[in-house]
């Protein structure tokens, strides 16, 4: 594999491309009918999340709180398997960028199993130890005792979800993403009917509280994957892959995409511990700061889903670009998507401000946790304008360009030196109030901003990936 340290780029002749949106007609056709697709994917899956939020929150605060721990093992897998999608997307963009495609259902072979292999990890540790696991969070028993419930149905859904999770990523890396949001829809209509009649006990189906909410999402996600099966075996022409292509091991790609995976996977772990240690520190304050927190996190993500769908488009894009040969346009492309983010944010983080009493107000939940739910929405409405520009500026642009060890050293340099010990000392040493250790939390998704915006605007994050003599 070619990595260049200091790839040069060519000296555009053209200045006028250098202002701060391109007038080249290929990024807007490649990037943002790429962002569309991909965000009614990612937001319809958050529509789920928010519905089972929503749903459990008006059934009881407990089934709230519990459903909330296991939610956190959920966020760690995520954190893992988008790190191996990622992986995928970063090497297979740039050899589509070739049209070269027997490398990439090569390099998706090895994502996929690694993906699945991950999956199955978690769902026979969740089995095995459930209480030991989601003690870590909580010492609250009875909040201990729902997310057991929780979470003894749910986790048959982590192989399964890592399974799609890795063929969506594939696809997306080869420009199809519509895919990704017809199976989120479905999952949106079979959840929320599900939810309705297995939470509540309507339509004389059985009151399952909890356990019925798990069980629809476990439903759901199987639903999902046949729909990908059925699209990536009997539908899609770009690729044509078939069972047989999966049914074996080929290595020749293997030191390739573990050395372009391998930091995104260590960051995304590590990254989603540290969030989950992040709950465990709210989790420990009381079960009002729990639900609050949860609440609050479900409507961020919702609010922000464009600014994180961003970083999928611009890794595509510009993995692509690389792949083509046209280094020309790394530059303008660069500085035309970091505009993109900033502008999504202030309008996202000022939206979230605008609504956030409203939409707290549909919880049934207690008055002091709205009041903390409001206060912690007020604080990611800030803090969402960075999160909008960093995230896709390290893990988008930085990362699609072949450099994917920044992402994994400044997320988590920032995460385990700032952000867990200051809140650690604000909740458990200074006994400071909820919202001062939730600002704490979240301080560096500003922080970040300037590493990120000078590395990115240094271009120094430029590498080759593709190997000429591989096939």
């Amino acid at each position: 594999m070619k990595k260049p340290e200091n790839l040069i780029l060519p000296q555009d002749k053209n200045k006028k491309s250098f202002k701060l949106f391109t007038r080249d007609k290929t990024f807007y056709i490649t990037f943002f009918p790429l962002l569309a697709i991909v965000t009614l994917q990612q937001l319809a899956a958050l529509i789920v999340n928010m519905a089972d939020n929503i749903m459990l929150g008006t059934y009881t605060e407990l089934a709230l709180s519990g459903a909330t721990l296991v939610n956190q093992i959920q966020f760690i897998l995520q954190q893992l398997a988008s790190g191996i999608g990622m992986g995928i997307v970063v090497l297979a963009s740039q050899y589509w960028g070739q049209r070269r495609v027997e490398p990439i259902k090569k390099i998706i072979n090895i994502g996929v199993k690694c993906g699945f292999f991950v999956g199955a990890l978690f769902f026979i540790a969740s089995k095995a130890a459930p209480v030991p696991v989601l003690s870590v969070f909580t010492n609250d028993e009875a909040v201990l005792v729902e997310g057991v419930r929780y979470l003894q149905v749910i986790c048959w859904t982590y192989p399964i979800f890592c399974l799609s999770n890795s063929l969506m990523y594939s696809l997306q890396s080869v420009e199809t993403a519509m895919v990704g949001t017809i199976m989120s829809v479905s999952t949106i209509c079979i959840n929320v009917c599900l939810n309705y009649c297995l939470i509540y006990g309507n339509f004389g189906a059985p009151e399952l509280g909890v356990v019925g909410a798990a069980a629809a999402t476990l439903i759901s996600r199987t639903v999902e994957l046949i729909i990908i099966f059925v699209y990536v075996f009997f539908v899609d022409r770009k690729l044509r892959m078939k069972p047989a292509d999966f049914l074996h091991f080929d290595t020749t790609f293997l030191d390739d995409y573990i050395r372009t995976a391998s930091p995104i996977v260590v960051s995304g772990m590590l990254w989603g511990v540290a969030q989950a240690a992040q709950t465990a520190i709210l989790g420990h304050i009381s079960a009002a700061v729990i639900a609050a927190n949860s609440i609050a996190i479900v409507i961020f993500q919702v609010f922000a889903v464009v600014g994180m769908s961003c970083a999928n488009a611009a890794s595509v894009t510009m993995g692509k670009t690389i792949g083509e040969g046209k280094l020309d346009r790394v530059k303008p492309y660069a500085k035309t998507m970091q505009a993109v983010f900033l502008l999504t944010g202030l309008f996202f983080g000022g939206l979230m401000f605008i609504f956030k009493d409203v939409i707290v107000e549909i919880y049934s939940v207690s008055e002091e946790t709205k009041a903390l739910a409001v206060s912690f929405l007020t604080v990611l409405s800030i803090t969402t304008i960075g999160t909008c520009y960093e995230y896709p500026v390290e893990s988008g642009i930085i990362a699609g360009g072949g450099s994917t060890k920044y992402a994994a050293v400044v997320d988590n340099l920032f995460m385990w030196l700032f952000t867990i010990p200051a809140a650690f000392f604000s909740a458990f040493i200074f006994k400071w109030p909820p919202i001062a250790t939730f600002w704490l939390l979240k301080a560096d998704q500003i922080l970040k901003c300037i590493p990120n915006g000078i590395t990115c605007n240094r271009y120094r994050w430029i590498r080759i990936l593709t190997s000429p003599e591989k096939e």
